[in-house]
């Protein structure tokens, strides 16, 4: 999912001059907790049940935790301070459904991703399915997202209005105040499960992305052992049931 170039200058200004983040020796030989930062926005992927944070992302984030043989500890903020976080050594790792691309990679290191999906526009106007139906059209998406970026490609797109978080852009779409939400197909698909005497369709998708973890952009090392530990709960039988418990499928990239 979900960078606006514009953000870029400021995510390569946090670069430079900070402090290196953490290694993964330095992590073992402080008392093996490692610090994972998410949105807790993102519904199904990182949310909030109560007071306890959740979501597909952050049971599978404590399952790699536990394959590396350290102890996860959670902290939620604001998307957008996810990346610079890293180059600031505010945390060791961020799992938040960040899309790679070129753009971010020159900030960051990016694991393999652990699922793919893509950006979709749902809507209650069923004639609303393609980009090209957004013509004329209010959209509402999250602010510094890929989604952002998709729609501004988009040509005679009447509005575009920006949210902080997901969730308010589509209570946009729920309040008459958008004509279409761009958002993660797994996303629209909880929301169009979760009201299915709605009139809300999915349409079709603007990109297909690979979603992953991010470390600081020379902490090979922390990236190689998330890496080998995914990799151990992709092969384990893990990863799919996690996946088909929240989604009904496995999500893994093919």
């Amino acid at each position: 999912m979900r960078i606006a170039p514009a953000l870029l200058a400021l995510l390569l200004a946090f670069v430079a001059g900070v402090p290196q983040a953490r290694t993964l020796e330095q992590i073992r030989a402080s008392g093996g907790r490692i610090l994972l930062a998410t949105e807790g926005k993102f519904p199904p992927f990182n949310v909030f049940r109560g007071a306890q944070l959740t979501g597909f992302e952050v049971e599978l984030g404590n399952l790699v935790v536990a394959r590396m043989g350290l102890q996860a500890e959670w902290k939620a903020t604001e998307f957008n301070s996810l990346l610079p976080g890293l180059a600031q050594d505010r945390w060791d790792i961020a799992v938040a459904s960040h899309s790679i691309t070129p753009e971010r990679e020159r900030i960051v290191s990016f694991a393999a991703p652990h699922y793919c999906s893509g950006n979709v526009i749902v809507a209650a106007d069923h004639s609303i399915r393609s980009g090209a139906d957004l013509a004329g059209k209010v959209v509402a998406v999250q602010k510094g997202t890929t989604y952002q970026q998709q729609v501004e490609r988009i040509p005679g797109v009447r509005a575009i209005h920006t949210f902080p978080q997901d969730v308010a852009a589509r209570s946009a779409l729920l309040t008459g105040k958008a004509d279409a939400w761009v958002t993660d197909r797994f996303s629209a698909l909880e929301l169009v499960r979760r009201m299915p005497n709605s009139s809300l369709h999915i349409g079709d998708y603007l990109v297909v992305d690979r979603l992953a973890a991010a470390v600081a952009h020379d902490n090979l090392a922390l990236r190689d052992a998330w890496n080998q530990a995914l990799g151990q709960v992709l092969a384990d039988g893990s990863y799919a049931a996690l996946s088909r418990r929240y989604f009904g499928e496995d999500v893994r990239c093919r």
